[in-house]
């Protein structure tokens, strides 16, 4: 029986359109898109048409679309770029959420490190951020207000639209005022637009939706001065220096139209989210879904365990076939409970005992069928060990 893989909020498989999409890029296309003559025009063709490709997904003009390594860069250059631009020796407030990802809140404790003051906002027991507290925490000297769009462990839903209002309004009072939104795991599951959600700046990744890992993309609305983190060249506007990856940016772009296309399976993929928890739930006596409680992305479901080990859960599935995670990739190896549970005050019996599984558009009926008949028999056999012991 071949394994089944429900680990995409993780990463997801490149697809065999965006694979035949980068592959001419890799061999007969090779070249350098910042040389003029004929090998070098066909590679900044191939770049600014993928640039189209993302913009076109998230509502953007091509040319607020920086492209990068990936999420994580993303994020620490919209932080660090808007203080190195902005900051100047001046008073600098940032304002985040406790419960983002740690390539958000490791420059902004950089940051902080280097005399920045910054806010960490609560989040609810649902894994909400309020409005209200965001209202609360806005001062005169506040430069940017950074909030994800989506969790990356439990999917909840952010209020970013409403912040969007706050920080806009502050701005036509004349403030220099930001919001940039990480939106890596929300783009390609529902629809994302710059400016419905009123952002400045906007993270994504093409590992998350079906595009190689090590390419993603920063908005950059045209308002915004961004300070290079990475310097030695002009490419990317002067926002990233260094050659382009043409090859994966081709990838990208391929990933972006058909995410923007297939936006509707994931109306389909909520239906066998929600099939599998309600299914998992009837099976499993006190099993909870951490964050059901507010909006969420459709992909992705938290399921707490209490009392059992999550790693031990996961170890067990693996070797029956379906693979999931405890949490994040990028605190993969790591020996602390998620930040993002304990952030939203769940009792440590739970917070060790949840596991992520997370649906692509490739998920299927049998493979849910599945989980839900090899799951609730891996918890009562962990039961059982442990009452052994």
């Amino acid at each position: 029986m071949s394994p089944i893989y429900l680990d995409n909020a993780a990463t997801t498989r490149v697809l065999p359109e965006v694979a035949a999409a980068l592959l001419p890029y890799l061999t007969e296309q090779f070249g350098n898109a910042s040389s003029i003559h004929v090998f070098g025009q066909r590679a900044r063709a191939a770049v600014e048409r993928a640039r189209r490709q993302v913009a076109a997904l998230i509502g953007a003009a091509p040319a607020e679309v920086t492209f990068l390594s990936g999420g994580t860069e993303a994020n620490n250059l919209a932080i660090q770029g808007i203080a190195s631009a902005y900051r100047r020796g001046n008073p600098c407030h940032i304002i985040t959420s406790a419960f983002e990802h740690p390539s958000v809140l490791a420059p902004c404790q950089a940051l902080e490190s280097d005399g920045v003051r910054v806010t960490y906002l609560p989040v609810s027991a649902a894994g909400r951020v309020t409005v209200d507290d965001v209202a609360a925490a806005l001062t005169d000297d506040t430069l940017l207000v950074t909030v994800m769009l989506a969790n990356n462990e439990v999917g909840t839903l952010q209020p970013v639209a409403d912040i969007g209002a706050l920080v806009a309004e502050r701005r036509r009072r004349g403030q220099v005022i930001f919001l940039h939104t990480d939106a890596v795991q929300a783009v390609g599951k529902i629809p994302v637009n710059v400016e419905t959600l009123r952002v400045d700046l906007l993270s994504l990744s093409g590992h998350k939706i079906h595009a190689p890992k090590g390419i993603g993309a920063l908005y950059v609305a045209k308002h915004v001065r961004l300070a290079a983190q990475q310097l030695g060249g002009h490419q990317e506007r002067d926002r990233r220096a260094g050659t382009e990856a043409v090859a994966n940016i081709v990838a990208l772009g391929c990933a972006a139209q058909l995410a923007a296309e297939r936006l509707d399976q994931m109306v389909t993929i909520r239906t066998l989210r929600d099939e599998l928890e309600r299914e998992l739930q009837l099976r499993i006596p006190g099993l909870a879904v951490n964050g059901s409680a507010s909006p969420r992305l459709p992909h992705i479901s938290n399921l707490g365990f209490d009392g059992y080990d999550a790693n031990r859960l996961v170890i067990a599935l693996d070797l029956a076939g379906i693979a999931v995670s405890t949490g994040s990739a990028c605190s993969s190896g790591s020996t602390e409970p998620s930040h993002v549970l304990r952030a939203m005050g769940l009792p440590p019996e739970r917070v060790r005992g949840s596991l992520r599984i997370s649906l692509s558009c490739e998920t299927t009926a049998a493979d849910i069928a599945r989980v839900v008949d090899v799951l609730p028999k891996t918890v009562e056999r962990l039961a059982q060990t442990c009452a052994a012991a």
